[in-house]
C-alpha cells in the first residue's frame, strides 16, 4: 500500500506543479497584455496632450492679434483701454 500511497503522492505533486506553471504562465501573460495595454494609453495620452498645446498656442496667437486690434483702436481714441489692455498683460506675465 505504501506504493500506490508513493505513486498518488507522486502524481499529486506533478498536478499542483503543472498546476502551477499553467497559473504562472497565464499571469505572465496578463502582465504582458496589460503592460501594452498600458503603452497605447501612455501613447494616446501623449498625442492627446499634444494636440491640447497646439490648441492652446492657436488661441494664445488669437488674443495677441484681438489684442493689437484693441490697442490700435485704443491708441486712436481711448488711452483708458490701452492702459487696460497693458495692465492684463502685466498681470499674466507674472
Amino acid at each position: 500500500m505504501t506504493t500506490a500511497l508513493t505513486i498518488a503522492l507522486c502524481a499529486l505533486v506533478l498536478l499542483a506543479i503543472t498546476a502551477m506553471g499553467m497559473t504562472l504562465e497565464a499571469y505572465k501573460r496578463r502582465i504582458e497584455f496589460r503592460e501594452r495595454e498600458l503603452e497605447l494609453l501612455t501613447a494616446q495620452s501623449a498625442e492627446r496632450a499634444a494636440r491640447h498645446v497646439a490648441a492652446a498656442e492657436r488661441l494664445e496667437q488669437r488674443v495677441r492679434v484681438l489684442e493689437r486690434i484693441a490697442m490700435d483702436n485704443a491708441s486712436a481714441g481711448n488711452p483708458m483701454l490701452a492702459r487696460e489692455i497693458e495692465s492684463l498683460r502685466l498681470q499674466a506675465a507674472n
